[in-house]
């Protein structure tokens, strides 16, 4: 018997009837299957994950059935979802309820009623597995992001359920943490025999080891096969879907491979090694350098210094940098690092006990509180929905800019305009972020600070986003991002920063930031460096395939 059977299942959100979000859905999952659900933000598939648990359901309309052990899932009581279908949401913080990392890993078993001798036994047995051991009695509140995903997870296999359903969940983790977090997933699947059903945009760290691939597109499946067959698929098909595969398929079929493609940087490296023998003829691209300036730059930390409270230990210690005009200038580095804190620093909302800042020439301090967030300087937070206080995307971009034709101008630009009759909590996730970004860029700033602006988002908004940012540097904007999505600071950061312990270590062109990283670097990196040198984009990889091939012609 399958765990889930998902039958002709169409559903409507009550706000846009004539706009299905889910159409003809029918669906089974396997018991201990691992199944990847992928597709485009807003294609369906937070929207089909919620179905499967009916206390998160949406209000709306619906039809079709939904089985779980062969039971209606409307049938289910709430003590058996809660202990049988464990769920992770994209956001950590949306699913924390207590105060204590302890609390927090028996929370649920104190809901089930299991008594304290059960509960203390399964709580150190979570604490343990997931190595929460050393954290185990800190507040939740100084948990990096991370810890608190991992907190999560581990909270609800102390109830030891059937089924983990898991939405974006390493969205906003950094690549390090969010590897070892789907590790983390997939040793559950393998040794506890949990079915797993994940959507994730990250597709390199899960499609080697999922069972299966569902596509979704428009709220309809459009493929379903084993992930090695899904890549061909869609490049025969020339899916746009195609574009979130993992670098390894990319760059195979990108470069004239046939056949089935390698999942894994591993298999990819094998393959390259078995292209080059003898080492590649051409084996660098020209390194892009950024134009000399006489202009004054248009951001200047100088040894920055911030604590959060007096008796705390520093966040930043000692942040020096500079920001030319112009430019797309990305900092990287770990959860709890210090990067959004330094981002709070620059528009002032954290106040640095030591240093400078200064924001086109003038201390930060200077600026009225009027003219620094009049089109001078704006931020989009990690958060998105902290920006919404509106009951409509459309009202709530009007609040910024009561100019119509403008609103709709970026409404268009951001890819948001048939969402501007929607509630903002109604949009999914990536859908979230591209509203708050039309809302930010409503405010015509010079300088824009992102936090975290790919979270959630999917390829093909990626490239979107990409050019947003392309035509606001040729307007003369300049822009900072905080970001953990190491492949797009790779393809198109002017300057990439890494952040460490309070600090900005080092200051790189993208090229040789991460061609001379080992592990905080892209996979089209890793899977090539033993044949080219700083290739560390899919496209670098695939334009040096062509090179060599026509001679360096």
């Amino acid at each position: 018997m399958a765990h889930f059977e998902i039958k002709d299942l169409t559903f409507a959100y009550a706000a846009a009837k004539d706009r299905p979000a889910l159409k003809d859905v029918t669906l089974s999952v396997g018991r201990g299957e691992y199944m990847v659900l992928c597709g485009r933000s807003g294609s369906g598939k937070t929207t089909l994950l919620r179905h499967l648990k009916p206390v998160l359901t949406p209000h709306g309309k619906r039809s079709g059935e939904i089985l779980f052990n062969g039971i209606s899932v409307k049938q289910l009581s709430e003590r058996d979802q809660a202990a049988k279908i464990g769920y992770v949401m994209q956001n950590p913080d949306d699913q924390i309820v207590t105060d204590k990392v302890w609390h927090e890993l028996a929370f649920g078993l104190e809901s089930l009623g299991c008594d304290q001798k059960t509960m203390r036994a399964r709580v150190a047995e979570m604490a343990c597995y997931f190595g929460i051991q050393d954290w185990f009695h800190r507040d939740v509140v100084n948990l990096s992001g991370g810890q608190k995903q991992l907190l999560n997870l581990a909270s609800i296999m102390a109830m030891q359920p059937e089924v983990l359903i898991l939405d974006e969940p390493t969205s906003q983790l950094d690549p390090i943490a969010a590897s070892d977090f789907l590790n983390t997933v997939r040793k559950i699947n393998l040794e506890l025999g949990t079915t797993i059903i994940i959507t994730e945009h990250r597709l390199e760290d899960i499609f080697p080891h999922a069972d299966r691939a569902v596509v979704m597109e428009g709220g309809c499946v459009i493929a379903d096969d084993a992930p090695g067959r899904i890549g061909k698929l869609l490049y025969e098909q020339r899916s746009p879907m195609f574009t979130a595969m993992p670098a390894p398929v990319r760059i195979y079929y990108g470069a004239g491979g046939t056949g089935e493609s390698p999942l894994t940087v591993r298999e990819g490296r094998r393959w390259l090694s078995d292209v080059y023998p003898d080492g590649a003829k051409i084996n660098a691209l020209p390194e892009i350098q950024l134009p000399e300036t006489d202009e004054e730059p248009a951001l200047i930390l100088k040894e920055l210094w911030f604590r959060y409270e007096k008796d705390s230990p520093d966040i930043m210690r000692g942040v020096s940098m500079e920001v030319p005009k112009g430019s797309l200038f990305a900092i990287v580095g770990g959860n709890g690092a210090g990067k959004s804190t330094t981002l709070k620093a620059i528009c002032g909302i954290n106040r640095p006990y030591r240093g400078k800042v200064r924001v086109f020439g003038k201390p930060v301090e200077k600026y009225r509180s009027s003219e620094l967030f009049s089109r001078c300087l704006s931020m989009l937070p990690q958060d998105p929905k902290s920006l919404f206080v509106k009951k409509t995307v459309r009202e709530d971009l009007e609040e910024m800019n009561p100019d119509k034709e403008k609103v709709m101008e970026t409404a268009r630009l951001c890819q948001v305009e048939e969402l501007l009759d929607s509630h903002p909590y109604d949009l999914s996730g990536g859908e979230q972020q591209r509203a708050a970004l039309a809302k930010v860029l409503l405010t015509e700033p010079r300088l824009l600070l992102l936090d975290e602006p790919t979270k959630g988002i999917d390829s093909f908004f990626k490239e979107s986003f990409a050019g947003i940012l392309a035509e606001l540097k040729a307007r003369g904007i300049t822009v900072i991002m905080v970001s953990h999505d190491v492949e797009f600071c790779a393809r198109y950061a002017d300057m990439v920063s890494m952040f460490f312990d309070g600090q900005i270590l080092t200051t790189d062109t993208p090229q040789r930031f991460f061609g001379g990283n080992s592990f905080y670097t892209t996979a089209a990196n890793r899977m090539s460096r033993h044949v080219f040198r700083h290739a560390v984009t899919a496209e670098n990889v695939i334009e040096l395939i062509r090179l060599n091939e026509g001679g360096g012609e």
